[in-house]
């Protein structure tokens, strides 16, 4: 047996890797800050000590992105189920990490529990929520109507739904794009997720724990829409509350904004809940397509309303100009779901944008899910339409995946906006669409790498999950996290990630000086630009991370 240096319970920086684990089939690889004279590493059975693996580190490598020397330890030869380390002499022990099957399913079913933690309007009881209980907040049922929305009298009753972020307030827009990836996931792959699988409070109603929390959102998105069809914009205070918890937060709430793009990702929205809540609820069903159809109907009539926030209102904006990619996505979701071909005469086909571009995402993202949706529901797509988008997903597909094979840590990334997590996640939905269409190795473990570097194969060593790995955020830009006293942040929420844009900095944010664009994150409460957490970045980690429990051996 090797002599290895005991090993005294303390692990280095210096290795990064997943942090959770790989599957037994999968490229695993490491990456250890490169040191003068070290050219092999070890892979360490973790419960029996012993040397299992020895192998050569690469050639270094000088990632400019990073603003890092290393070297790779690759250890895809050992396929046998265990617990290991990583051991480079003079560097140090890696954090531990599993190989198994189905090696990702807890981080799976925590990245969905983690919006059961945003819920609106009930009590987060310690049956379901453990330590991170709360009080009921936000009943929202009885909303003043801001000027914005073209309404001056009464009320609205607005109930149920998540908190967007790491504030309390709900947006239309965020909601249903986040929303349409989950339901994406179902229509792959019904039924992934059984009842009484995620402890929230309709576990043992007979029907699967996803949809229960899914519909949770659902709920809430169809009290936005107006009479007309159209879709207020938001539910939000005048501006953010503090950083206290959610039964703290109590200024006046109010219904703000109609426009074009919430409206049409609504409707979207709601039509992919129609194929998805049929068989457990018909009428209900009825209902998401019904309302789908209006708002839809009413954008027809309103097809260029941007919002903007009025001088009084200063919580997220989510403001669009092109709203190109909105249609796309709600003609996509409303022909699958009634077959009626009246709307494919509004479907551009002349000039679809397969291009991914990190940083688009709920501005502009929305025309992969419409093409995701086409591809899977293939009976009904016209065949020219379906060749077209098969072609433009496979060869977006090819150019990620020999980008992530030159990029630093293996991803498909290299411009690192506000929400950089979520960027390096869609771009893997679309080799995951790839991977679904043609086997090809490649396309996997495309998808597989880009969860690699999310849970700790970066450039700060991180798992960015909460709660999953042994160095996880621990100051997330969340009201509650920060507010609650307990130690750790509520679990399975996404950090954004990197971002060099460095917005945050006026709040009291402190970066390091000149950051490499891939250190441009600190796990600090004030870095809403790299620390908070997000709907619409939870969503690809969701679906990622479902389709690989799926796919992967």
């Amino acid at each position: 047996m090797d002599s290895i240096t005991p090993f005294a319970h303390t692990y280095t920086p210096n290795i990064r890797l997943n942090q959770v684990g790989y599957y037994p089939a999968a490229l695993k690889r490491a990456t250890v800050l490169s040191e003068e004279g070290k050219e092999e590493f070890k892979i360490v059975d973790k419960d029996k000590m012993e040397v299992i693996f020895t192998g050569k580190l690469s050639q270094t490598k000088d990632w400019k992105l990073a603003g890092e020397t290393v070297r790779i330890a690759d250890f895809s030869d050992i396929e046998d189920e265990g617990t290991y380390m990583v051991l480079v002499e003079g560097v140090g022990y890696s954090y531990p990490f599993e190989i198994r099957k189905n090696v990702l399913d807890s981080v799976f079913l925590g990245s969905i529990k983690g919006l059961y933690y945003q819920r609106a309007g009930i009590p987060l009881r310690e049956e379901h929520a453990d330590k991170w209980h709360r009080p009921m907040a936000h009943p929202d049922d009885s909303l003043l109507f801001h000027p914005s929305s073209g309404r001056t009298k009464g009320f609205l009753y607005s109930p149920r739904g998540w908190y967007d972020a790491g504030d309390y307030n709900k947006y239309v827009v965020n909601g249903s794009f986040p929303l349409g990836q989950l339901f994406l996931l179902e229509e792959q792959y019904p039924n992934t997720i059984k009842d009484q699988e995620l402890n929230i409070p309709e576990s043992g109603n007979g029907i699967s724990d996803y949809l229960d929390e899914l519909k949770y959102e659902m709920d809430w998105l169809l009290t936005m829409q107006d009479a007309d069809g159209g879709l207020f914009h938001k539910l939000t205070t005048k501006k953010f509350e503090p950083m206290v918890m959610p039964h703290e937060a109590i200024s006046q709430r109010y219904i703000v904004g109609k426009g074009t793009a919430a409206t049409l990702d609504f409707s979207a929205c709601a039509a992919q809940a129609y194929r998805i809540f049929k068989e457990m609820d018909a009428e209900y069903a009825k209902t998401c397509l019904e309302a789908a159809k209006r708002a839809y109907a009413w954008a027809l009539n309103n097809p260029g309303i941007e919002f903007a926030n009025p001088e009084d209102i200063s919580t997220g904006q989510y403001g669009d100009t092109n709203f190109d990619d909105e249609w796309f996505w709600a003609v996509a979701e409303l022909f699958i779901s009634t077959q009626d071909s009246s709307y494919l005469d509004h479907l551009r086909t002349d000039s679809i944008d397969f291009e991914f571009r990190p940083g688009e995402s709920w501005t502009a993202y929305m025309r992969f899910l419409g093409m995701f949706s086409l591809l899977e529901n293939q009976e009904v797509a016209p065949q020219d339409l379906y060749q077209r988008l098969e072609n433009g997903i496979t060869k977006s597909a090819d150019g990620l995946v020999e980008k992530a094979k030159k990029m630093d840590y293996f991803q498909p990334v290299d411009d690192f906006h506000w929400g950089s997590n979520s960027d390096v996640l869609n771009a893997a939905m679309i080799m995951a669409q790839a991977y679904r269409l043609e086997k090809k190795d490649d396309y996997l473990v495309g998808v597989q790498q880009a969860m690699d570097y999310v849970l700790g194969n970066n450039a700060m060593g991180v798992s960015y999950l909460t709660g999953f790995g042994d160095k996880t955020p621990m100051f997330i830009h969340h009201r509650q996290s920060a507010a609650d006293g307990v130690a750790e942040p509520v679990p399975g929420l996404l950090s954004g990630g990197p971002n060099s844009r460095l917005q945050d900095v006026v709040g009291g944010t402190i970066y390091p000086e000149n950051p490499a664009p891939m250190k441009s994150w600190v796990d600090q409460e004030p870095s809403y630009a790299s620390n908070e957490i997000c709907l619409n970045w939870n969503a690809p980690m969701t679906y990622v991370l479902g389709f690989l429990e799926q796919e992967s051996k």
